[in-house]
C-alpha cells in the first residue's frame, strides 16, 4: 500500500507499484504507446498458507486494481499471471500432499479458482505460470462455466524451463521455494522433446496463446514452437536474469545497452516471437516514442 513506487534492489530501474500509485506511473507509458500489461501480485502484507488463500481474496492487489485499470485505461489490454508461489507458505507453485509432493489434481483446481477470480475482476488474458499438468483444461472449464469462455483468453506459459535466470524476480516477489526446487514441474533446460509435448498438450486443452520462458537461451524452442503452431500468437519472456545481466554489463561499460537490447529483441522476433515481455519496456518506449524538436 506504499504511496511511492519502490525500486527493486536486485533489478535496478524496475519498480514495484501499489494500487494507489499505479495510475500515475502507467499514464505516461500508455501515452507513449503501451498497449498491454502483465500483472504480478506481491504479497508483502498478506498472510500465506498451504493453499494460497490470498491469491484470490479481496485483499489481493491484483483483484483490487483490475477493475480500476479497466476504468482508467479502457483500451489497455490486461493480462494477469496466475500462480500460487507468491501466496503459499512453502513457495511452490502448487498444493503439496502429505508427503511433500505436488498434488496435481488439487493444484489445478485451485489454479482454476484463482484464474476465474481474476477474470471476474476484469482481466482480458489469464496467464497461468505454474506448469501443472492439465491446468489449461481446468481453467478453460472454469471460465466457460462462468460464461467467460468467450470473454477471457488464456495465455499459457507452455514452455517454461527450470532456469537459473529467474533469481532477481523471485527475490522481488519473495516467491522462491523454501525447500527443494521446481524441477519436478518446470521443464529441464536440455529437453526439446518435453517442451514440444507440453506445448502440444496445452494447445489440445484449448489455450489461445503460447509462451517460451526464458527467452535468449531458448531461441531454438521459440523457433520449434512457432514452426509447430504457426497459427498461435507466441510470446517470448525476457526474464529478470536476462534484464539484470544486460543492465549490469552496460552499467560497467562492457556493452552498449541500446545496441545489444535491440539485437536481442530482434533475435527473438527472428526466431518466431510475436510479442516480447520485457522489463525494458519503459526504456524501449522512450527510444521508440517520437519527440518534437521544438
Amino acid at each position: 500500500d506504499a504511496q511511492d513506487a519502490v525500486e527493486m534492489k536486485s533489478m535496478p530501474g524496475v519498480f514495484e507499484y501499489s494500487v494507489h500509485n499505479l495510475r500515475d506511473n502507467l499514464t505516461p507509458l500508455i501515452n507513449k504507446g503501451l498497449k498491454l500489461v502483465l500483472l504480478f501480485g506481491i504479497s508483502n502484507h498478506l498472510d500465506k498458507n498451504d493453499v494460497g488463500s490470498n491469491a484470490d481474496s479481496q485483499q489481493n492487489p491484483v483483484i483490487k486494481v483490475l477493475p480500476k485499470l479497466r476504468t482508467w485505461f479502457p483500451k489497455l489490454i490486461i493480462a494477469t499471471d496466475v500462480c500460487l508461489c507468491p501466496y503459499t507458505e512453502h513457495g511452490h507453485c502448487g498444493i503439496l500432499g502429505p508427503d511433500g509432493v505436488i498434488d496435481n489434481p488439487a493444484s489445478i483446481e485451485r489454479i482454476a479458482q484463482i484464474a476465474l477470480a481474476y477474470a471476474k475482476a476484469g482481466a482480458h488474458i489469464i496467464a497461468p505460470s505454474d506448469m501443472m499438468d492439465g491446468r489449461i483444461s481446468a481453467i478453460k472449464g472454469a471460465l466457460q462455466g462462468a460464461g467467460l469462455g468467450n470473454k477471457t483468453a488464456v495465455l499459457s506459459y507452455s514452455a517454461k524451463f527450470a532456469s537459473g535466470f529467474y533469481g532477481p524476480f523471485r527475490d522481488v516477489t519473495k516467491s522462491a521455494p523454501r525447500f527443494g526446487d521446481r524441477k519436478c514441474y518446470q521443464l529441464p533446460p536440455g529437453s526439446k522433446g518435453l517442451a514440444a509435448r507440453a506445448t502440444a498438450r496445452d494447445v489440445a486443452e484449448g489455450c489461445d496463446m503460447l509462451m517460451v520462458k526464458p527467452g535468449l537461451a531458448y531461441l531454438d524452442i521459440v523457433k520449434q514452437t512457432k514452426d509447430a503452431h504457426p497459427e498461435y500468437p507466441l510470446f517470448v519472456y525476457q526474464v529478470s536474469g536476462e534484464y539484470a545481466m544486460m543492465y549490469h554489463a552496460a552499467k560497467a561499460g562492457a556493452l552498449d545497452l541500446r545496441a545489444v537490447l535491440e539485437e536481442v529483441l530482434l533475435s527473438m522476433r527472428r526466431a518466431g516471437g510475436d510479442c516480447i515481455i520485457t522489463y525494458f519496456t519503459p526504456l524501449m518506449l522512450d527510444w521508440l516514442h517520437p519527440r518534437s524538436k521544438f
